[in-house]
């Protein structure tokens, strides 16, 4: 079977690897090529059989409860992000010699199957595909590319945000009405399955260890984020306070031209992007860039202002920069974006304390980030620490810490951590697990803090322990806080 780029499917046998929304969208756009499509899955349940029986009225073949075994005849698979490398599928289809692709890896190879692109100046079609600005990293991922497409849009373009961060790319790459750009986020598991993807310019935002249990070493985690700069053609961008990123640019095969742009939190060095005095500046995408600096947005501008989303707005920046996008643009899409709930979003104030939602910060990175951003600190952290040690975020932050409430099936982890490297931090354990634990926590937080001081539910371990997702984490968490809110307005009635 001949697989080079924008492939005749028609008449071939592909196997879609998962009934997710990604793996329906990629047996639809396969069937519209015209290949036979058979949708493999481990589950059976009634929202399986849903889902099977409205592929199965547009002639795809869906085989549920056998997610192992490969279709006689296949000769492509295209699988969703998650499924481990080592799955038996992949196995059979490696003894085989039948290629594995991920549904970034299908989207890229159909981009040039996609209607042309109305002129947005109304001079008519311009040809081509719509280029990718692509962004990965442990965390921050959502947050730049959700920031990156504000930008693009305040510069008059049509950028939607795309890829891990909801919208399959599938989707979009064969819209009716294309786009004129993408702001891509890509996880480390979508980038494993796709060895073509050539990006305009793509970011690595940070590195640290996660999945490993997927990926089998942070070697091999690292690789598959450092994919994104294979074959990048104006930038790559990297995060200068993490030699990882920048490591990985080294390491690129890029086309000739292609530029290494850093970001930093402090003044920007020639072809980097920084701050300085409270503004963000730009010494990579000026005519000059070793004498002069472009003014891009003040710090003020950043929504909120922490040191790590500052970080994610640089790197929003220079992508957008790289695809020629004007300095007030850049100002213009930070002012306007406001990020997701549960991303470090100020709730209330209560009796002179601030209380923050970052419940999706579910890592260890993501929580030093938190953390970095206020001071002093009565955090609240617990839940599924996924194989994750506490020892260096704590050792770490232990001096911006008044006090620490713990919640959650690996609680005593951190516990353990705080009695280790910060024994005079006063730690509340709260043992219940039921729906009413965070209202308690709540409740032993704002006994612990004073005035000035931030209650910061960044809980650096998943939620499943005790709520559906991190999101109900974070509404709980809200709840909680206008309930005392509210009850301390009643007081003073």
């Amino acid at each position: 079977m001949d697989l080079a780029d924008t492939p005749d499917l028609r008449g071939k046998h592909v196997t879609v690897a998962g009934l997710g929304v990604s793996g329906i969208s990629a047996a639809r756009a396969l069937r519209r090529m015209g290949a036979h499509v058979t949708v493999v899955d481990g589950g059976d349940s009634d929202t399986h059989r849903a889902r099977a029986a409205e592929l199965a009225a547009e002639d795809v073949t869906v085989r549920l409860a056998d997610a192992e075994t490969l279709p006689q005849g296949t000769e492509l698979i295209v699988t969703s992000p998650g499924w481990k490398p080592q799955s038996p599928l992949f196995t059979a289809a490696g003894a085989a010699g039948v290629p594995v692709w991920g549904d970034v890896e299908l989207a890229w190879r159909l981009r040039g199957a996609a209607p042309a692109r109305a002129d947005s100046g109304g001079s008519g079609a311009r040809p081509g595909p719509a280029p990718w600005l692509a962004v990965t990293g442990t965390n921050g991922k959502t947050t730049t590319v959700q920031m990156l497409a504000s930008i693009l849009g305040a510069a008059g373009l049509r950028a939607p945000a795309v890829g891990n961060i909801g919208t399959p790319l599938i989707d979009v790459v064969l819209a009716e009405d294309p786009p004129d750009v993408l702001a891509v986020e890509l996880s480390s598991y979508q980038l494993h399955w796709a060895p073509s993807l050539r990006a305009h310019s793509a970011a690595v935002l940070n590195l640290a260890p996660d999945h490993l249990d997927w990926h089998g070493s942070m070697d091999a985690y690292a690789a598959d984020k450092g994919r994104i700069y294979e074959g990048n053609r104006v930038a790559c961008v990297y995060n200068r306070a993490d030699p990882a990123t920048e490591a990985l640019v080294r390491a690129a095969d890029v086309v000739e031209g292609c530029r290494a742009i850093g970001f930093t939190l402090g003044t920007p060095g020639p072809s980097e992007l920084g701050v300085v005095d409270g503004v963000l500046v730009d010494r990579a995408f000026v005519e000059n860039r070793r004498e002069q600096a472009q003014e891009l947005a003040e710090v003020s501008d950043i929504t909120p202002a922490a040191p790590h989303n500052i970080a994610n707005a640089l790197a929003a920046a220079a992508l957008a920069r790289a695809y020629g996008v004007p300095a007030a643009a850049v100002r213009d899409g930070l002012r306007a974006f406001r990020p997701d709930a549960h991303r470090i979003a100020h709730v209330a104030d209560v009796g002179g304390v601030a209380y923050v939602d970052d419940s999706k910060a579910t890592n260890t990175h993501a929580t030093q980030a938190s953390l970095a951003a206020y001071d002093p600190i009565v955090w609240i952290a617990g839940g599924l620490a996924k194989g994750a040690t506490f020892d260096d975020l704590v050792r770490e932050s232990a001096e911006r810490l008044r006090g620490a409430v713990l919640i959650g099936a690996d609680r005593h982890l951190i516990h353990e951590a705080l009695t280790r490297h910060a024994p005079d931090v006063p730690v509340v354990d709260v043992a219940r697990t039921d729906t009413g634990a965070m209202a308690a926590a709540v409740h032993e937080a704002a006994q612990l803090a004073r005035p000035g001081d931030t209650v910061l539910m960044a809980p650096a371990c998943a939620s499943m322990d005790m709520f559906v997702n991190y999101n109900a984490r974070g509404d709980a968490f809200t709840d909680a806080v206008r309930a005392l809110a509210a009850a301390g307005a009643h007081e003073v009635e």
